[in-house]
């Protein structure tokens, strides 16, 4: 869409107060969520970290704790029950600052300490009030207590004489302050790689703002939904079936005036979209149109009892073919506005045959005064009354409707104007009760037969240009007979004169009146056929079935 439309339409969208752009949304919200997203997962691996840390030097003091106890010398010194002999710290000192401990503390059944880190403390109780479980049921844990140094993890396991007494405890532990420190190291290069990860989100979030924004050619989501809400207006209000498929052949668009030709209105569109093009509509040529890449025009189709002019065009995204759209019309309508068209044309061919033979005869008639031969003039006006009025009696008589009795005075001027005698059957009747549509019918095939029939004979020789025809409604149809002696129809040529667009005569746009004669006809329950023999003339048959109440 070009930057021109975007603007106009931008006018009329909408009038309501500015607000923030989708490019501007879009950063903020992706930033938004990425921010959130990244502070959850780094609160949760601080969390897992500490935790995890807290759990690998509770496991740490553990494993030195057991360590210790298994010295034989340790054990030998709390069983003689000595705290102020130095041999149990001077055994475990150098361990605990090899192993980083904070403090390893070995206490006998009472809780006495042996060794400690501060050797003042030696001799005395130890602190936490945690030691019962090794001391009473004999287990190895890890605990957290507060001691003389500060809060820490402990690992802690007791102390076994030769014969499997618990006879003390040993407590290795590391402060919590010290862990924390740790996972405070941890957390700063954690913030560090969130921070940059964050940035690279909200770089993602600009560029892809700046893609979708340029996808949707610039549009805002109030203007795309506008844009939508529009498009499905249009199509449904359009009066002409509109079907699109992508370029697999499914069907992506279907609107009303479609469903309603191919009969599928009350079934819910959800069932079509998606679906192959052949599913719906066997006969379709879209799929031609997507393998060549070339619009159709103006083609005919059938789709059920419908007649329909099909379009089809094939659809481009940046010079790949994306899919088609096919757009048709019922011919019914196009067929009805050539019927008046054709009523039109019918008068107005019968008013200009008659004012040109009415003309000749007055400048006949202004003649014969000029030369003072007023008898013969007198004598030629009685004349050709008496032969109007046979004709506008005959058809007056015989003929009970109006635009009937119009059609043929009208043919019988123009085949006299072109040297044709026209001559209608004095047994012919039609006293029917037609309907407007059987009426329009039949004043349209006879126009068209007429005039076909006075084209055939006019070549022949003067006495021999003869069209003749008779009516009746006797019986269950009204019946038009109209023959010729114009060469006839070849036989293998018969059932094709009533193809649209084929035609015995030279020239263009021919084939259309026995096409469009035949199909109104069959509208109302009509037939028209054809009678020849060989070279010698051609009968064309009308019938039209009688109503009830028009067989009085």
């Amino acid at each position: 869409m070009a930057e021109f439309d975007r603007t106009q339409m931008k006018k009329y969208i909408s009038r309501s107060p500015a607000r923030i752009s989708l490019k501007l949304r879009m950063t903020l919200l992706i930033g938004l969520l990425t921010v959130g997203m990244l502070a959850i997962i780094g609160v949760f691996f601080y969390f897992l970290l500490s935790d995890s840390l807290e759990q690998e030097m509770g496991e740490r003091a553990l494993g030195v704790a057991k360590s210790v106890a298994e010295i034989a010398e340790v054990r030998d010194a709390v069983a003689q029950g000595d705290p102020g002999d130095r041999t149990v710290q001077n055994l475990v000192e150098p361990i605990r600052q090899s192993t980083g401990a904070e403090f390893i503390v070995v206490g006998d059944i009472n809780e006495i300490r042996y060794s400690h880190p501060n050797p003042d403390q030696i001799g005395e109780r130890m602190v936490g009030e945690d030691s019962d479980d090794a001391l009473i049921e004999g287990l190895s844990y890890i605990s957290q207590a507060e001691g003389s140094l500060g809060p820490s993890i402990r690992g802690k396991t007791p102390l076994f004489s030769e014969s499997g007494e618990i006879i003390g405890v040993v407590s290795v532990g590391f402060l919590v302050e010290d862990v924390r420190g740790v996972v405070d190291n941890y957390r700063d290069e954690l913030v560090s790689a969130l921070a940059l990860i964050m940035a690279l989100g909200l770089g993602g979030a600009i560029l892809i703002s700046i893609y979708i924004k340029k996808v949707l050619f610039g549009l805002e989501p109030e203007e795309i939904s506008y844009l939508l809400l529009q498009k499905e207006t249009i199509l449904q209000s359009a009066h002409e079936g509109i079907i699109a498929v992508n370029n697999g052949g499914n069907i992506t668009l279907l609107n009303k005036a479609a469903q309603r030709l191919l009969n599928v209105e009350n079934e819910p569109l959800e069932r079509y979209i998606g679906q192959p093009v052949h599913d719906l509509l066997p006969n379709s040529k879209l799929p031609e149109v997507l393998q060549s890449g070339e619009s159709q025009f103006d083609e005919e189709m059938e789709f059920g009892e419908h007649i329909v002019v099909v379009n089809r065009v094939p659809l481009y995204d940046d010079g790949h073919l994306a899919g088609a759209v096919s757009t048709f019309r019922n011919k019914t309508e196009i067929e009805r506005l050539t019927r008046e068209l054709t009523k039109v044309r019918e008068y107005a061919e019968g008013l200009r045959a008659q004012t040109h033979e009415f003309s000749n005869k007055l400048y006949t008639i202004s003649g014969l005064l000029q030369l003072g031969q007023k008898q013969e003039a007198i004598d030629f006006i009685k004349k050709e009354t008496v032969s109007q009025q046979k004709w506008i009696h005959q058809l007056i008589d015989q003929v009970a409707d109006p635009m009937v009795s119009a059609i043929l005075l009208g043919k019988l001027n123009e085949a006299h104007e072109r040297g044709v005698r026209l001559i209608i059957d004095p047994e012919s009747t039609l006293t029917s009760v037609l309907s407007k549509g059987e009426r329009h019918a039949l004043v349209t095939a006879l126009g068209n037969v007429v005039d076909n029939a006075i084209d055939a004979v006019k070549h022949l020789p003067k006495d021999e240009r003869t069209v003749s025809v008779f009516f009746t409604d006797i019986g269950d149809e009204v019946l038009f007979e109209i023959e010729d002696q114009g060469g006839g129809i070849p036989e293998e040529l018969v059932e094709r004169i009533y193809e649209q667009g084929f035609s015995t005569k030279d020239g263009e746009h021919r084939g259309f009146g026995l096409a469009l004669s035949k199909r109104v006809l069959e509208n109302v329950g009509g037939t028209m056929s054809t009678e020849t023999t060989g070279e010698e003339g051609t009968c064309f048959v009308i019938t039209i079935p009688k109503k009830e109440e028009g067989r009085s």
